[in-house]
């Protein structure tokens, strides 16, 4: 283990974020940098547990005790090799996951848990400093080759572990650049662009290829695709949002979170000066409390919006682990982000009942109202009902699967019940050759979920193709549901 006294000597401590009134001047990430020497005595609080329920919490199964040691002992390269071992893009995860790994650490059942996510990115970050992270092409070409389809976290994960092994990869995307949600749908403030470009950079050099622009379907169907390919992978993720189809949904000023925040970014990537969606000197509501509702928040804060408020239909959760969420599960609890710690007010266990008309077909107000769970569900409380002004109203209430008329359909695929693309254990899709990881088979999940299915799709592949795999595969990253 590191140090043996660490978790008792020393606090939990994470970097500072940088004060409010002056990131909200840029786009820039939102934390200050963390010393060095500060971040080896936060990975000696590590206990290199017998049993590392870290582990378990993690999806890619990261080595999370042996690259914790590695770091209190100041050997940041083999750190980074360890980190590299289980996760493509530690740069991403370790800026974009809610950490359930830590949730799962042994010191936190009656303490502070280790700092896991810092450590990881701060790994990387130093790895990309130091050029340690260069491309790994292979020694030889199989002479079998493979498209996916989509470029956000699962296709590329998938994408680079195919093409080490010797595959030719191709990989589609309907948007103009690469990246998926990772490039359109998470702000700046939360993952510079440069990270992207700087790991896309390295899947170019490894044989990558990549064809945006390419709405797969139209400009080419899955027909196509079948005949020029030895094998597809489908992950194009769970992009068709829920709706809230109640009166006045039709107003000008109502609008899903997805048509918001790929504008704002594009104004970051140069395409445009201003979003024609940009929220300034305007009361904006934005209903759904998830990550994407918290996005919001930060995107129109940095437009100067006058009066922002985040409306959550639960009740407000309790600051502590819940009873019924016992350690080492991941606890619903009540978090700050750095969009809250920025403004906006909060309310929880309120629902929308309608969108009021100003007279002109544009938004003025929100009817609300309070809500109680009932029967599995919730029902308004008696006489709670109020308007909430308001010229904008964003809608942050999640995924539910692949979009209708996809390449879903061209390839001959069947959805199961929750509108999801079936799959086997090993993501093989009925149709053969066919293959499926991500959020288009498992549904809206986290970022470190993505890697994990695509880099057990990428060995299912890769076994598809040449009768055997060398391709590691996270153990926890079965395909579900499952086709039985």
């Amino acid at each position: 283990m590191a140090d043996p006294k660490g978790f008792l000597n020393t606090d939990r401590e994470l970097p500072v974020r940088r004060p409010v009134d002056i990131r909200l001047q840029d786009w820039r990430e939102v934390y200050l940098e963390f010393g060095a020497d500060r971040l080896e005595k936060q990975a000696g609080r590590c206990m290199d547990c017998g049993i590392p329920f870290c582990h378990n919490g993690c999806p890619l199964g990261n080595l999370i005790p042996e690259w914790n040691d590695l770091v209190w002992r100041g050997d940041w390269q083999l750190a980074s090799e360890r980190l590299h071992a289980t996760n493509n893009f530690p740069e991403f995860t370790g800026r974009l996951c809610p950490a359930p790994c830590e949730t799962a650490c042994v010191l936190g059942i009656n303490a502070d848990p280790v700092t896991i996510k810092q450590v990881e990115v701060s790994i990387i970050d130093k790895a990309w400093e130091q050029n340690w992270v260069t491309p790994q092409p292979p020694e030889r070409l199989s002479g079998k080759t493979v498209a996916v389809i989509g470029s956000g976290p699962a296709g590329l994960a998938a994408a680079q572990q195919l093409a080490r092994a010797g595959h030719t990869v191709v990989v589609y995307e309907r948007a103009d650049r690469i990246g998926g949600l990772l490039r359109y749908g998470i702000p700046e403030f939360k993952m510079e662009k440069s990270h992207l470009d700087r790991r896309l950079a390295q899947l170019v050099a490894e044989g990558v290829k990549f064809r945006a622009g390419v709405d797969v379907g139209t400009d080419i169907t899955g027909e196509d695709l079948r005949r020029r390919y030895d094998a597809v992978v489908l992950a194009i993720g769970a992009t068709k949002w829920r709706d809230m189809p109640i009166p006045g949904r039709e107003l000008r000023g109502v609008y899903q979170a997805m048509e918001v925040l790929p504008l704002a970014n594009r104004v970051q990537e140069g395409d445009l000066t201003l979003s024609p969606l940009d929220v300034s000197g305007k009361n904006v509501v934005i209903i759904g409390g998830g990550d994407t509702g918290a996005d919001c928040l930060g995107t129109v804060h940095r437009q100067g919006a006058a009066l922002v408020t985040q409306l959550e239909i639960l009740p407000v959760p309790p600051t502590a682990r819940p009873g019924t969420e016992p350690w080492p599960t991941y606890p619903m609890t009540y978090r700050t982000t750095s969009a809250h710690e920025e403004g906006g007010e909060r309310i929880f266990a309120v629902s929308t009942e309608a969108f009021v008309d100003d007279g002109s077909g544009n938004l003025a107000a929100l009817r609300i109202v309070d809500v109680e769970p009932h029967d599995g569900g919730f029902r308004p409380v008696a006489g709670s009902t109020r308007e909430l002004p308001a010229e904008v109203a964003l809608l942050a209430l999640g995924f539910t699967g692949p979009e209708p008329g996809s390449v879903v359909g061209q390839l001959g695929l069947d959805l199961d019940e929750h509108g999801l693309v079936k799959r086997y254990r090993d993501y093989r899709t009925e149709v053969d050759g066919v293959y499926v990881c991500g959020d288009a088979g498992r549904g809206q999940s986290l970022i470190v979920w993505a890697i994990a299915e695509g880099r057990a799709a990428a060995a299912s592949v890769d076994k598809y193709l040449t009768g055997a795999t060398n391709l590691p595969a996270p153990i926890l990253a079965t395909a579900r549901p499952l086709v039985v």
